[in-house]
């Protein structure tokens, strides 16, 4: 054994491959475990077997037998190597058994692990198409839905706002329209009580019938220029100063009537005896008189109908709301000369 053991140590590369089941590779990794203590610490070398090893002792006997036999007697021929007996193949069969159930088992774990990544992969394709199947309809209701019906109402908000501006504006348009009417009411009036203190002063000195003439024509001017900027002062809703014209013009019609005592001034006064006892409780109805009032200055005879419904006395009156807009019937231009 001793010499076996030597020999596992001592044959080189080549001696090593001549030995059935030995390859190169198997050779190599016998000589790079050496030198061994024992003739077992040759199992440990990876590919090696009892059966390889049964063989390498039996090449290692015969090489050590053809050694003496050599020593002994001449060799007249070259000497025959005795058979190598094979060892029954059982271990390595066991051996390459166990590696094929080594590989199936990896083989196995491989496709195990492939089927659990292809699970997970289809579990998070599922997933991903259950958020969007699901998860859309949600976003869509809880976020994008509101979204809209605010941007919708935001624009019909806008509309609203832009269309309650060009009412404003326009309102704004007629406002100034009815200032610079007042405006030129005004000055008109003023221009004609100049010239009716004018004519009083000519009258002091002459007592002509046509200064008479002109003064009356004066006064009913200015009469009706201040019954006209009474009508834009209803338009303004401001009743104040709008009975206050109308007071004014009352006098001038009643200094007018008792001089003239015409029944046309008798029946505008009357009309406007009902206005000032309108306002500022009853605009509308007001605004109703005046109309009547200034039809029968401007044709000189009442209308057809001249009757105008009278409020109701109640507990608690509540008064008609103004109307919006006033139109009231053209009024004649403002007089700004000397008649």
């Amino acid at each position: 054994m001793s010499d076996f053991l030597h020999f596992l140590n001592t044959a080189d590369l080549n001696t090593l491959t001549q030995v059935s089941g030995v390859n190169r590779q198997l050779a190599g990794n016998i000589i790079a475990a050496r030198p061994f203590d024992s003739v077992e610490d040759c199992l440990q070398v990876k590919g090696m077997g009892k059966a390889t090893l049964a063989r390498l002792e039996v090449f290692a006997e015969a090489q050590g037998n053809g050694l003496e036999n050599s020593a002994m007697v001449p060799v007249e021929k070259e000497a025959i190597p005795a058979p190598v007996e094979k060892a029954p193949p059982g271990e390595d069969s066991a051996k390459e058994q166990g590696s094929f159930l080594k590989r199936l088992g990896r083989a196995f774990l491989f496709f195990m692990k492939a089927l659990i990544r292809l699970i997970l992969l289809a579990s998070l394709f599922v997933a991903v198409g259950a958020m969007f199947y699901f998860g859309l309809p949600y976003i869509q209701e809880t976020f994008i839905a509101p979204v809209e019906e605010n941007t919708a109402q935001i624009q019909s908000m806008e509309a609203e706002i832009a269309g309650l501006q060009a009412q404003l504006d326009e309102m704004n348009g007629r406002v100034n329209l009815l200032e610079d009417s007042i405006e030129a009411h005004s000055a008109s009036i003023e221009k004609l009580e100049q010239m009716q203190v004018s004519l009083e002063e000519e009258m002091k000195t002459n007592d002509d019938a046509l200064l008479i003439e002109l003064k009356h024509e004066a006064v009913f001017t200015r009469a009706l220029d201040t019954l006209a900027r009474a009508r834009l002062y209803l338009a303004q809703s401001n009743f104040g100063l709008a009975k206050t014209d109308v007071q004014t013009a009352r006098d001038l019609l009643v200094e007018l009537e008792t001089r003239t005592k015409d029944e046309v001034f008798a029946q505008a006064i009357a009309r406007l005896d009902l206005a000032l006892g309108n306002l500022p409780d009853f605009p509308v109805v007001a605004s109703g008189d005046l109309e009547i009032a200034w039809q029968i200055l401007i044709s000189g005879k009442a209308p057809a109908s001249t009757a105008t419904p009278t409020p109701a006395a109640t507990g608690t009156e509540t008064p008609p709301a103004a109307p919006e807009t006033f139109t009231p019937t053209p009024f004649p231009p403002p007089v700004t000369g000397t008649p």
